[in-house]
């Protein structure tokens, strides 16, 4: 069967089960097989990172500094095929993962999961970067390159190239979630929330009846304000002028940006820290207590330390995308014929991604006590769950207002700020929306790499098209369902990346030794 029927078929039955079932049936890949068990995903993440982390021997550890001293330049030859140099690979992954999960990822981790999710961020993290390492090593090496010697690579084309013709039919499923996550995950999820920060900030100024702020009934569960509408145009434009001019315009930008966006980041989280030294030791002793133990009112139905678990290993592979397979097309273009050595340099991402940002950021919200101000919070502290829930649905809790996503961050960093500036709120908004540029920015192009896969190269403009489209109803969404539907897909996406990388092991293996094993001279 022809990629484009294939791939048509694939999107055929995705809108009949969405159709027939709504996105829930969807989202249950996080909770399958039962609400009480721990969860397949879960199990085939982690137990994938961990096994390929023994297998390849913790590249993670021993490898790590080789990834920097790759990214810094060191070996880079220009006239190796592709498309970026090795800094700019990573940076326009790192554009993808460092961004609303950042910042709203890990305020919805302990808005329901509590300070212990930042825990298994980390675990995600740790045998993440080996996953990284392998799926990115894997993209370019199996990569094609087309007669004008641009890349194309991803996990669609390692199956394929990699597992032979007969698995084609699990490529073609990666690559249609992955254009999927690419319009939720990648962009309607990043506008929805700079929207919702904006249009947060606006109302503090004019009030929620003002005309810019009033919200207008459409239909049942959705409301929209003008405000809404100017922000998701304003998204559009920005990440339409960009994503028009190519892999090569965005690694420029994302070069940038990046690191500017991170830099701003970490030194007003650092000035939080240093300014709530004192209560950091506190913060860690809650961090492995809730993750371990935490109050049994915590879990209901799952338990305590299966909601704890899932929240942080869910927020913790959105953040970092390790073991998704996205990061990998990214990498894939790398200008280098060794693919081992562009997937060293991929392990950084989760290391600054999760180990790094996150962490900064789940040590704000603790450590400044605004981790009060969830829902976690209120079941560990209301016995009756009946009364918990109401006091969730009214939003306050012993005159503390309840913040979830990027405004529990903000918050934090309100807070935190106070005792320099009365506007450390205002720093989350200008980081939202340069990250949430920036990863919408990367995100078009690993759904171009997929739709270019399933349909040729004439399909990627209207697929841009579409995703702008994307950008602009994320603005105007609700959370629930845009962040249910990307963890979807998200989820969908992993399965068959993982099963290739567990196929491939032994090659991988062998590449890696191989690599290892000969003496690497920096480029003159």
């Amino acid at each position: 069967m022809k990629r484009s029927t294939a791939g048509i078929l694939a999107f055929a039955i995705i809108s009949f089960l969405l159709y027939a079932f709504g996105v829930d049936f969807f989202d249950a890949v996080w909770s399958f097989p039962t609400q009480r068990a721990v969860p397949f995903m879960v199990l085939a993440l982690v137990g994938s990172g961990i096994y390929i982390s023994i297998y390849l021997g913790f590249p993670q550890i021993k490898r790590f500094w080789h990834g920097v001293l790759v990214t810094t330049g060191k070996f880079d030859n220009p006239k190796d095929a592709g498309d970026l140099n090795h800094f700019r690979a990573l940076t326009t992954a790192l554009s993808a993962t460092v961004g609303i999960g950042n910042i709203a990822g890990v305020g919805i981790a302990i808005y329901y999961g509590g300070p212990g999710a930042l825990l298994w961020m980390w675990i995600t993290a740790f045998f993440g970067t080996t996953l990284k390492f392998a799926e990115s090593t894997l993209s370019l090496k199996y990569r094609e390159m087309d007669i004008n010697g641009n890349t194309a690579g991803g996990p669609m084309y390692t199956i394929e190239n990699g597992l032979g013709r007969n698995w084609r039919w699990l490529a073609v499923a990666f690559a249609a979630f992955t254009i999927i996550c690419s319009m939720a995950t990648g962009n309607a999820i990043q506008s929805f929330t700079v929207s919702d920060q904006i249009y947060s900030e606006v109302a503090q100024v004019v009030g929620s009846t003002h005309w810019l702020t009033l919200k207008h009934f459409v239909f049942e569960g959705f409301e929209v304000s003008v405000q809404q509408i100017i922000n998701g145009l304003l998204m559009a434009t920005l990440v339409g002028m960009v994503i028009l001019g190519g892999i090569k315009r965005i690694g420029n930008v994302t070069g940038i940006l990046a690191p500017f966006m991170a830099g701003i980041y970490v030194f007003a989280t650092l000035l939080i820290l240093l300014s709530h030294f004192g209560q950091l030791g506190a913060a860690f002793g809650l961090i492995f207590k809730m993750a371990i133990n935490p109050p049994a009112m915590a879990g209901g139905v799952g338990g305590g330390v299966l909601l704890v678990m899932l929240h942080g290993i869910k927020r913790g592979l959105y953040s970092n995308e390790a073991g998704q397979g996205s990061a990998a097309i990214a990498h894939s273009t790398a200008k280098t014929d060794q693919p081992v050595r562009e997937g060293s340099v991929a392990m950084l991402g989760p290391f600054i991604d999760t180990i790094l940002i996150c962490t900064l950021t789940g040590l704000a919200i603790i450590s400044t006590g605004a981790w009060e101000h969830t829902e976690f919070f209120v079941r560990i502290s209301v016995q009756d769950a009946t009364l918990a829930d109401s006091i969730i649905a009214s939003g306050v809790f012993e005159g503390r207002e309840l913040f979830n996503s990027s405004l529990l961050t903000s918050f934090a960093f309100k807070e935190g700020l106070s005792w320099m500036v009365g506007w450390g709120d205002k720093i989350i908004t200008l980081s939202i929306l340069l990250f949430a540029l920036s990863t919408a920015i990367s995100w078009s192009f690993y759904g171009d790499r997929a739709t270019e896969y399933l349909f040729g190269p004439k399909a990627i403009l209207p697929y841009r098209a579409v995703y702008v489209f994307f950008v602009f109803l994320g603005g105007i969404a609700s959370l629930d369902t845009v962040w249910k539907f990307g963890d979807a897909a998200l989820g969908f996406m992993t399965l068959p990346n993982l099963l290739a990388i567990l196929l491939l092991s032994r090659k991988l293996k062998t590449m890696s030794t191989e690599y290892f094993n000969q003496e690497h001279i920096p480029y003159k």
